[in-house]
């Protein structure tokens, strides 16, 4: 990855509340779609997979109803948050597409293992 602009998501069919393991309100589940969608069409990942990473960052915390604080960042920073891990320094690329920022430079987080209760959606592979 370079650094090309960004490719604006699309969205796709809402996905079920049994999608993920945090218990959401119509907002929230909504918010965490965008996510999932800016994930599969920012870093070319499947929706399975997108929603496995969601799980694992977040299936563990008590999300408020819409607006959880997690509202006041657009869904592609989460996005870059489920898919990079920080540099050396805790940085993580935000998703912004203005920010000047080498995405080359930063590690892929691993996607939880398949045999993780993450993965609530089957699996494309």
């Amino acid at each position: 990855m370079t650094n090309e602009p960004p490719t604006p998501f699309t969205r796709r069919a809402p996905l079920q509340r049994s999608a993920f393991m945090m218990r959401l309100d119509d907002g929230m589940l909504e918010y965490f779609g965008e996510i999932v969608d800016a994930a599969v069409t920012r870093f070319g990942i499947s929706r399975a997979e997108a929603v496995a990473r969601v799980n694992e960052r977040y299936g563990h915390l008590e999300i408020s109803p819409y607006p959880d604080l997690m509202g006041h960042e657009m869904p592609e920073f989460w996005a870059y948050g489920i898919y990079f891990l920080p540099d050396e320094e805790g940085r993580q690329p935000s998703g912004d597409e203005n920010e000047d920022i080498d995405l080359s430079a930063f590690e892929i987080r691993p996607a939880p293992p398949k045999d993780s209760a993450a993965w609530t959606l089957p699996s494309d592979d």
